[in-house]
């Protein structure tokens, strides 16, 4: 599934919108569809020495080297066991004001929904599946939640960066 639209950054989730939602494990989770550009099979991945451990690898994605997060492993469950459904979300995020592409290892898709803005909530206090400043809102969808992540913390590079000299630095 491809996206048509230009690059732009998540509206607040408070404001309601479009959102992709997917598994991980028992728990629904959802990103702003304007991030997203397009959902590909889980494929051979290249693995990366001393790269924080939720990176799973790197793939190529028409001739560009693109990192491949595990979000279960992102969001302290240990790493994804991959299945059938298992998929690659590629995303787009911004990073210095330059875009950056992330794929984001998922269990399956679910849907494009929209979530209105009476039906979002704030983040609990805890309790949460995730850590809080992952979280952007938690979406009502009839008697469910779902996750609404915040993308520039779920998905922060420059986290991850820094993550990766700490990995350098101890390998020294």
């Amino acid at each position: 599934m491809a996206a048509a639209h230009p690059a732009t950054e998540a509206a607040p989730a408070g404001d309601g919108g479009h959102f992709l939602t997917f598994l991980l494990g028992e728990g629904m989770f959802a990103t702003d569809i304007r991030i997203v550009r397009e959902i590909i099979q889980h494929g051979p991945m290249t693995a990366m020495p001393l790269m924080p451990h939720f990176v799973r690898g790197v793939i190529n994605l028409r001739g560009a080297v693109v990192p491949v997060i595990d979000l279960h492993a992102r969001f302290g469950h240990g790493p994804a066991a991959l299945g059938k459904k298992s998929c690659i979300v590629m995303v787009e995020v911004q990073r210095a004001g330059e875009r950056q592409e992330l794929g984001l290892l998922v269990d399956a898709v679910s849907a494009v929904v929209e979530i209105p803005a009476t039906a979002i909530e704030p983040p609990p206090g805890f309790g949460a599946p995730v850590r809080r400043e992952f979280i952007q809102a938690m979406g009502r969808m009839g008697q469910r939640f779902v996750v609404i992540l915040a993308p520039d913390k779920a998905f922060d590079i420059d986290e991850m960066a820094q993550l990766c000299e700490a990995a350098l630095a101890e390998a020294a």
